[in-house]
Protein backbone atom coordinates (compact mmCIF):
# COMPACT_ATOMS: atom_id res chain seq x y z
CA UNK A 1 0.00 0.00 0.00
CA UNK A 2 1.31 3.43 -0.85
CA UNK A 3 2.16 5.67 1.68
CA UNK A 4 0.58 9.27 1.76
CA UNK A 5 4.13 11.49 1.04
CA UNK A 6 4.13 14.26 4.09
CA UNK A 7 3.62 17.96 3.33
CA UNK A 8 5.91 20.02 4.54
CA UNK A 9 4.57 22.47 7.18
CA UNK A 10 4.28 26.16 6.40
CA UNK A 11 3.23 27.04 9.67
CA UNK A 12 5.44 29.92 11.73
CA UNK A 13 7.76 28.36 14.64
CA UNK A 14 5.74 27.78 17.95
CA UNK A 15 8.29 29.07 20.07
CA UNK A 16 10.56 32.39 19.21
CA UNK A 17 13.22 33.72 21.22
CA UNK A 18 12.42 36.55 24.31
CA UNK A 19 14.40 39.41 22.18
CA UNK A 20 12.20 38.70 19.28
CA UNK A 21 9.31 38.67 21.05
CA UNK A 22 10.26 42.00 23.16
CA UNK A 23 11.53 43.66 19.48
CA UNK A 24 7.95 42.66 17.79
CA UNK A 25 6.24 44.48 20.64
CA UNK A 26 8.29 47.11 20.62
CA UNK A 27 7.74 47.96 16.92
CA UNK A 28 4.25 47.25 16.88
CA UNK A 29 3.99 50.19 19.77
CA UNK A 30 6.54 52.50 18.02
CA UNK A 31 4.26 52.15 14.87
CA UNK A 32 1.30 53.20 16.81
CA UNK A 33 3.36 56.33 18.46
CA UNK A 34 4.64 57.21 15.54
CA UNK A 35 1.23 57.83 14.00
CA UNK A 36 -0.46 59.53 17.54
CA UNK A 37 2.74 61.92 17.02
CA UNK A 38 2.74 62.74 13.39
CA UNK A 39 -1.38 63.76 14.26
CA UNK A 40 -0.50 65.43 17.06
CA UNK A 41 2.18 67.43 15.79
CA UNK A 42 1.95 68.18 11.65
CA UNK A 43 4.61 69.32 9.77
CA UNK A 44 5.18 73.05 9.14
CA UNK A 45 5.61 73.10 5.19
CA UNK A 46 6.74 76.46 5.18
CA UNK A 47 9.64 75.50 7.92
CA UNK A 48 10.68 72.35 6.20
CA UNK A 49 11.05 73.83 2.88
CA UNK A 50 13.67 77.04 4.34
CA UNK A 51 15.52 74.07 6.17
CA UNK A 52 15.99 72.07 2.99
CA UNK A 53 16.71 75.08 1.21
CA UNK A 54 19.80 75.98 3.81
CA UNK A 55 20.67 72.31 3.46
CA UNK A 56 21.04 72.20 -0.24
CA UNK A 57 23.22 75.50 0.04
CA UNK A 58 26.27 73.88 2.14
CA UNK A 59 28.78 72.16 0.10
CA UNK A 60 29.14 68.67 1.70
CA UNK A 61 25.46 67.97 0.72
CA UNK A 62 25.80 69.00 -2.97
CA UNK A 63 28.88 67.18 -3.07
CA UNK A 64 26.83 63.73 -2.50
CA UNK A 65 23.10 64.68 -3.94
CA UNK A 66 24.27 63.13 -6.98
CA UNK A 67 25.11 59.71 -8.37
CA UNK A 68 26.34 58.82 -11.84
CA UNK A 69 27.44 55.66 -13.30
CA UNK A 70 27.86 53.75 -16.92
CA UNK A 71 25.11 51.53 -18.05
CA UNK A 72 24.90 49.74 -21.50
CA UNK A 73 27.52 52.86 -23.22
CA UNK A 74 25.67 55.69 -21.32
CA UNK A 75 25.79 57.74 -18.06
CA UNK A 76 23.09 57.34 -15.76
CA UNK A 77 22.65 60.28 -13.39
CA UNK A 78 20.26 61.27 -10.87
CA UNK A 79 19.55 62.44 -7.19
CA UNK A 80 21.41 60.48 -4.83
CA UNK A 81 20.29 58.11 -1.52
CA UNK A 82 21.84 61.01 0.38
CA UNK A 83 20.00 63.84 -0.95
CA UNK A 84 16.72 61.67 -0.32
CA UNK A 85 17.70 60.85 3.36
CA UNK A 86 18.41 64.78 3.87
CA UNK A 87 15.17 65.36 2.67
CA UNK A 88 13.16 62.56 4.54
CA UNK A 89 14.45 64.78 7.60
CA UNK A 90 14.01 67.97 7.02
CA UNK A 91 10.40 67.05 5.45
CA UNK A 92 9.72 65.38 8.79
CA UNK A 93 7.16 62.27 10.15
CA UNK A 94 8.83 60.13 7.27
CA UNK A 95 10.07 57.01 8.28
CA UNK A 96 11.99 54.62 5.71
CA UNK A 97 14.19 51.56 6.16
CA UNK A 98 15.75 48.61 4.53
CA UNK A 99 14.84 45.21 6.35
CA UNK A 100 16.58 41.53 5.14
CA UNK A 101 12.98 39.54 5.34
CA UNK A 102 15.14 35.94 4.96
CA UNK A 103 18.75 34.84 3.79
CA UNK A 104 18.93 31.47 1.41
CA UNK A 105 22.62 30.39 2.13
CA UNK A 106 21.96 27.50 -0.01
CA UNK A 107 20.56 29.57 -3.20
CA UNK A 108 23.07 32.29 -2.27
CA UNK A 109 20.19 34.87 -1.87
CA UNK A 110 18.71 37.10 0.43
CA UNK A 111 15.19 38.31 0.32
CA UNK A 112 14.91 42.19 0.83
CA UNK A 113 12.28 45.03 1.65
CA UNK A 114 13.00 48.77 1.21
CA UNK A 115 10.17 50.98 2.21
CA UNK A 116 9.62 54.85 2.96
CA UNK A 117 6.18 55.84 5.31
CA UNK A 118 5.16 59.32 5.47
CA UNK A 119 3.03 58.63 9.11
CA UNK A 120 1.24 61.74 8.90
CA UNK A 121 -0.66 61.61 5.88
CA UNK A 122 -0.50 57.05 5.21
CA UNK A 123 1.38 57.73 2.21
CA UNK A 124 3.49 54.44 1.74
CA UNK A 125 5.74 53.01 -0.35
CA UNK A 126 7.50 49.59 -0.64
CA UNK A 127 9.14 46.95 -2.40
CA UNK A 128 10.51 43.60 -2.42
CA UNK A 129 13.26 42.30 -3.97
CA UNK A 130 15.89 39.44 -4.48
CA UNK A 131 19.37 40.00 -3.83
CA UNK A 132 21.91 37.77 -5.02
CA UNK A 133 25.07 36.52 -2.84
CA UNK A 134 27.75 37.30 -5.55
CA UNK A 135 29.15 40.45 -7.36
CA UNK A 136 30.17 41.99 -10.85
CA UNK A 137 34.13 41.72 -10.94
CA UNK A 138 36.43 42.69 -13.84
CA UNK A 139 37.06 39.32 -13.74
CA UNK A 140 33.51 37.88 -13.94
CA UNK A 141 31.03 36.98 -11.18
CA UNK A 142 32.23 36.49 -7.74
CA UNK A 143 30.18 34.34 -5.33
CA UNK A 144 29.89 36.02 -1.88
CA UNK A 145 30.38 33.33 1.58
CA UNK A 146 31.90 35.98 3.74
CA UNK A 147 29.27 37.36 6.28
CA UNK A 148 30.70 41.36 6.23
CA UNK A 149 30.67 41.02 2.17
CA UNK A 150 26.85 39.71 1.97
CA UNK A 151 25.82 42.73 4.25
CA UNK A 152 27.47 45.05 2.74
CA UNK A 153 26.44 43.83 -1.09
CA UNK A 154 22.68 43.75 0.70
CA UNK A 155 22.93 47.71 1.80
CA UNK A 156 24.70 48.90 -1.40
CA UNK A 157 21.83 46.99 -3.91
CA UNK A 158 19.27 48.03 -0.85
CA UNK A 159 20.61 51.78 -0.95
CA UNK A 160 18.97 52.03 -4.49
CA UNK A 161 15.14 50.84 -3.54
CA UNK A 162 15.07 53.34 0.09
CA UNK A 163 15.91 56.20 -2.60
CA UNK A 164 13.40 55.99 -4.67
CA UNK A 165 10.90 54.90 -1.87
CA UNK A 166 11.54 58.16 -0.02
CA UNK A 167 11.12 60.01 -3.84
CA UNK A 168 8.33 58.39 -3.79
CA UNK A 169 5.96 59.49 -0.96
CA UNK A 170 7.72 63.30 -1.25
CA UNK A 171 6.33 66.29 -3.08
CA UNK A 172 7.86 66.42 -6.40
CA UNK A 173 8.35 69.68 -6.21
CA UNK A 174 10.07 69.84 -3.14
CA UNK A 175 12.58 67.57 -4.80
CA UNK A 176 12.99 69.73 -7.97
CA UNK A 177 14.10 72.43 -6.12
CA UNK A 178 15.92 70.80 -3.95
CA UNK A 179 17.96 69.54 -6.98
CA UNK A 180 18.35 72.41 -8.42
CA UNK A 181 19.81 74.25 -5.45
CA UNK A 182 22.50 71.48 -4.67
CA UNK A 183 23.56 71.95 -8.34
CA UNK A 184 23.43 75.78 -8.21
CA UNK A 185 26.17 75.51 -5.12
CA UNK A 186 28.19 73.42 -6.68
CA UNK A 187 27.75 75.51 -9.59
CA UNK A 188 29.04 78.71 -7.14
CA UNK A 189 31.07 76.17 -5.65
CA UNK A 190 31.18 77.52 -1.79
CA UNK A 191 32.30 81.24 -2.71
CA UNK A 192 35.97 80.23 -4.48
CA UNK A 193 36.71 82.32 -7.17
CA UNK A 194 36.53 79.43 -10.36
CA UNK A 195 40.66 80.09 -11.37
CA UNK A 196 40.90 78.22 -7.98
CA UNK A 197 38.04 75.85 -8.40
CA UNK A 198 39.49 74.90 -11.79
CA UNK A 199 42.86 74.63 -10.16
CA UNK A 200 42.02 72.61 -7.07
CA UNK A 201 39.75 70.35 -9.45
CA UNK A 202 42.78 69.30 -11.56
CA UNK A 203 45.32 68.45 -8.37
CA UNK A 204 42.31 65.84 -7.02
CA UNK A 205 42.07 64.48 -10.10
CA UNK A 206 45.93 64.16 -10.18
CA UNK A 207 45.40 62.36 -7.11
CA UNK A 208 44.05 59.43 -8.46
CA UNK A 209 45.98 59.54 -11.55
CA UNK A 210 43.68 61.29 -13.78
CA UNK A 211 45.91 64.00 -15.79
CA UNK A 212 44.84 67.30 -16.60
CA UNK A 213 45.15 66.86 -20.41
CA UNK A 214 42.74 63.68 -20.24
CA UNK A 215 40.54 65.91 -18.04
CA UNK A 216 40.44 68.49 -20.99
CA UNK A 217 39.97 66.00 -23.63
CA UNK A 218 36.78 64.72 -21.32
CA UNK A 219 35.54 68.58 -21.56
CA UNK A 220 36.31 69.00 -24.90
CA UNK A 221 37.85 72.00 -24.58
CA UNK A 222 40.98 73.48 -22.12
CA UNK A 223 41.18 74.64 -18.44
CA UNK A 224 41.18 78.18 -19.21
CA UNK A 225 37.55 77.89 -20.67
CA UNK A 226 36.43 75.63 -18.27
CA UNK A 227 32.67 76.67 -17.18
CA UNK A 228 31.14 76.49 -13.26
CA UNK A 229 28.92 74.06 -15.09
CA UNK A 230 32.72 72.05 -15.72
CA UNK A 231 33.63 71.87 -12.23
CA UNK A 232 30.51 70.96 -11.13
CA UNK A 233 30.18 67.94 -13.03
CA UNK A 234 34.02 67.28 -12.24
CA UNK A 235 32.93 67.41 -8.85
CA UNK A 236 30.17 64.63 -9.15
CA UNK A 237 32.35 62.83 -11.11
CA UNK A 238 34.83 62.58 -8.56
CA UNK A 239 32.39 61.59 -6.22
CA UNK A 240 30.91 58.75 -7.81
CA UNK A 241 34.42 57.36 -8.14
CA UNK A 242 35.05 57.43 -4.91
CA UNK A 243 31.55 55.75 -4.04
CA UNK A 244 32.77 53.34 -7.48
CA UNK A 245 29.72 53.83 -9.01
CA UNK A 246 32.19 54.76 -11.90
CA UNK A 247 35.79 54.28 -12.93
CA UNK A 248 38.43 56.60 -13.57
CA UNK A 249 39.16 54.55 -17.29
CA UNK A 250 35.51 54.70 -18.16
CA UNK A 251 35.25 58.45 -17.40
CA UNK A 252 38.42 59.67 -18.72
CA UNK A 253 39.56 57.09 -21.47
CA UNK A 254 43.35 56.56 -22.08
CA UNK A 255 44.38 58.37 -25.24
CA UNK A 256 45.18 55.86 -28.11
CA UNK A 257 48.44 56.36 -29.56
CA UNK A 258 48.56 56.09 -33.35
CA UNK A 259 51.02 54.16 -35.13
CA UNK A 260 52.65 57.08 -36.56
CA UNK A 261 53.17 58.42 -32.56
CA UNK A 262 55.18 55.10 -31.78
CA UNK A 263 57.36 55.67 -34.56
CA UNK A 264 57.70 59.35 -34.97
CA UNK A 265 55.83 59.96 -38.05
CA UNK A 266 58.65 58.11 -40.34
CA UNK A 267 57.27 54.81 -41.76
CA UNK A 268 59.86 52.02 -42.05
CA UNK A 269 61.18 50.64 -45.12
CA UNK A 270 61.06 47.29 -45.96
CA UNK A 271 63.86 44.70 -44.87
CA UNK A 272 65.07 44.22 -48.92
CA UNK A 273 65.47 48.10 -49.18
CA UNK A 274 67.18 48.62 -45.93
CA UNK A 275 70.04 46.34 -46.78
CA UNK A 276 70.38 46.89 -50.86
CA UNK A 277 69.57 44.72 -53.97
CA UNK A 278 71.06 41.70 -53.78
Amino acid sequence: MNQPVPIPSTTTPARIGQGTAVEQSRAAAEVQAAVVVAQQCPRNIQAAVAEMRESCRQMFLAERAFYRYSRGGSTVTGPSVHLARELARVWGNVQYGLVEMRRDDDYGQSEMQAFAWDVQTNSRNSSTFIVPHRRDTKNGVKQLTDMRDIYENNANNGARRVREAIFAILPPWFVEEAKELCNQTLRDGGGKPLAQRVADAIKTFEGIGITADRIEGRLDRPSAKWTEHDVAQLIVIYKSIQRGEVTAEDEFPAPRVSADELTGGKTPKPAEQQGGAA
